[in-house]
């Protein structure tokens, strides 16, 4: 019996479908429903050029928003109040922070060390990343994060800093841009004291 090349690569496509959209890594438990981290195959490359699966942030908490790498305006805002936070937690309450592009054409290793060098922030703690796989609009959409290219190359974009729990649950969200959000902060101090 003879298989038609079209089928062979349709049954290959099936058996491949479930590691394609495998949302986390094997922990014996499976995500919550509302987890971000069910965004299907979320691959990113940090300013250190060290490629990671989103999903891989599971087991503890997280700051989580995006960015992009030439904007003058907002982003920096958003990164130094990130930092602000970090300060209000005190080194040993440090909490991981995740900054996602929505520019990955422009946002190569060398323009995401040149912001993390600008700020001096340090990945493992504070990574500045762009997707290598996947889609960032998705991550937009689940984060609350709207942007829209300009004709001068830049971006139209709100900010929106999300606190993942240990399962990727939304625990709380912060818009500011300028002194650290107090009910923001509690609420990572309640997430870290829960974990």
């Amino acid at each position: 019996m003879r298989i038609s090349r079209p089928l062979l690569l349709l049954a290959a496509l099936v058996l491949a479908m479930p590691a394609a959209f495998a949302a986390a890594p094997t922990t014996g438990t499976p995500l919550p429903r509302d987890s971000v981290y069910q965004i299907p195959a979320l691959t990113l490359r940090d300013q250190r050029g060290d490629v990671f699966a989103f999903a891989s942030l599971r087991g503890q908490p997280a700051l989580v928003g995006m960015f992009y790498g030439s904007c003058r305006m907002v982003c920096p805002l958003e990164i130094e109040a990130l930092k602000g936070i970090e300060r209000a937690l005190a080194p040993k309450h440090a909490i991981p922070v995740l900054l996602v592009s929505f520019d990955p054409a422009n946002d190569d290793v060398a323009m995401l060390r040149k912001v993390a060098d600008e700020h001096r922030v340090q990945a493992p703690l504070f990574r500045l990343t762009r997707p290598e796989q996947g889609d960032e609009g998705m991550l937009a959409g689940v984060l609350g994060i709207a942007y829209r290219r300009l004709p001068n190359g830049g971006f139209n974009h709100n900010v929106v800093i999300a606190l993942l729990d240990a399962e990727g649950r939304i625990v709380a969200t912060t818009d500011s841009t300028s002194a650290p959000d107090p009910t923001f902060v509690a609420a990572i101090q309640k997430v870290q004291a829960a974990h």
